[in-house]
């Protein structure tokens, strides 16, 4: 850093004292020693005077340097020093102060995040070769009634279940289920993800965790909220039209004589609100159907059996619709079952096959079962237009349809009769196949 300023006055001082022992040296030599102890004292307080003013501009250097180091920018920068010798350090110590207010801010964002999620947060930094907590975000502090420790051995002293399983682990990378229990309440069940980041110098442990509980009531609040804007809808649609024509009827009747374009507004009216109805009853049936399932009367089925009856009952709509179906289903396995509610589910499937491949020119279906784990699977696919992103969360809401003559019912029925034969119904999309996929145990 070029420092003119400070070089030419040290410069001037240097020169001055010089000159102040030259002469003092020649006073000596021309014997004139009271001139000459003067002009010395003069000298020796002109080095000192450069001494100080050295040190002075040494000393705020150095505290200058050791404050930004520290990350201290609580003091401001003398103004005399702005514009003169330290003019390029200002600039610095400027830079980094902007540096830090703006780093400080995004702390306090990035913490605010972590405090608004529904997740508890933990990060561990290594000290050494001990842990510290670098941060627990207020989920977490709430969820295990902890307060906001510094060390990971006193967290041990408040949640020692958590601590100890992740001690075994010996803070590696984890994702599974764990049970805690918090004071004097009931064990949780929570999932439990960890991970292991290094950064430079430091090595930081992350952990997440979700109660199960949490997570069950959350998907269904948000489930009952999306089907009661559905329900709302469909009312709607039915109750706005029949009221407005209940009140164009009452207006019609109380004329005080009736002409004979009045008595088809009466004919309109009514077969309008008779269709409505009919509508709703529909609605409220398939409503009932799905909230009034009956329990599987189950009987040991043939594989080969269960998809002959269905292929029967299907074939003739799918080769109406030119549709090419590659049937790997060959296996003389007998599952335990109620065959007609599985038959209604695989046609409920078939049936959406038909409809997603409508609009393309070479029509595949596939058809294919395998066993792993215990488990047996049955997968129906297709190569059709596939399952729209804005729409995968809501393919098993009930009443949720992007058919025209579709009641939004098939997915939801199909997913219950799954479910209460103790498996599960679940799909897979990608660009050129769409998969359902029935598990049964």
């Amino acid at each position: 850093m070029k420092n003119w300023k400070f070089y030419n006055a040290l410069f001037v001082r240097i020169l001055f004292v010089m000159i102040l022992f030259f002469i003092c040296v020649f006073l000596i030599y021309k014997m004139f020693y009271y001139n000459a102890v003067l002009v010395g004292l003069f000298a020796v307080v002109m080095l000192f005077e450069m001494y100080f003013y050295v040190k002075n501009q040494l000393l705020f250097y150095d505290r200058t340097l050791l404050s930004m180091l520290q990350n201290d920018f609580s003091t401001n920068f003398p103004e005399e020093n702005k514009n003169e010798n330290f003019k390029s350090m200002y600039l610095l110590y400027e830079s980094l102060k902007v540096q830090q207010q703006e780093q400080t801010s995004k702390e306090i964002v990035y913490q605010s995040i972590l405090n608004n999620i529904e997740t508890g947060v933990l990060i561990l930094e290594k000290d050494k070769e001990e842990w510290n907590i670098f941060l627990m975000n207020d989920c977490f502090s709430d969820l295990f009634k902890v307060p906001k420790v510094s060390h990971w051995k006193y967290l041990k002293n408040y949640i020692p279940s958590l601590c100890s399983e992740i001690e075994k682990t010996e803070f590696s990378e984890l994702k599974s289920a764990i049970s805690i229990k918090i004071e004097e309440q009931d064990v949780q069940t929570f999932i439990l993800q960890t991970s292991l980041t290094k950064t430079y110098n430091k090595e930081y442990f992350i952990i997440l965790l979700d109660s199960i509980q949490r997570v069950i009531e959350k998907k269904e609040k948000e489930a009952w909220i999306n089907l009661m804007k559905i329900i709302s809808h469909e009312l709607m649609n039915s109750l706005t039209p029949i009221r407005a024509l209940s009140q164009n009827l009452l207006q019609i009747v109380d004329q005080e004589k009736l002409e004979e374009d009045d008595f088809d507004d009466i004919k309109s009216s009514i077969s309008t609100i008779i269709n409505r109805s009919d509508h709703l009853q529909v609605f409220v049936e398939n409503y009932r159907k799905l909230a009034m399932l009956p329990t599987p009367t189950k009987v040991m089925t043939p594989i080969n059996a269960l998809f002959g009856d269905c292929l029967r009952i299907m074939n003739p709509i799918l080769k109406a619709e030119n549709i090419e179906l590659v049937n790997d289903i060959n296996s003389s396995r007998s599952i335990l079952i109620d065959k007609n509610q599985m038959e209604q589910v695989i046609i409920n499937l078939i049936t959406n096959s038909i409809y997603a491949l409508k609009e393309k020119q070479e029509k595949k279906m596939f058809l294919s079962s395998y066993t792993e784990n215990n488990r047996f699977f049955i997968t129906i696919s297709d190569n059709g237009k596939g399952i729209d992103s804005e729409i995968r969360d809501k393919v098993f809401l009930p009443f949720f349809t992007t058919r025209k003559d579709g009641a939004g019912i098939g997915l939801t029925l199909s997913k219950n009769i799954i479910e209460a034969h103790g498996g599960y119904l679940s799909y897979q999309t990608d660009e050129d196949k769409t998969s359902f996929v029935i598990c049964l145990i």
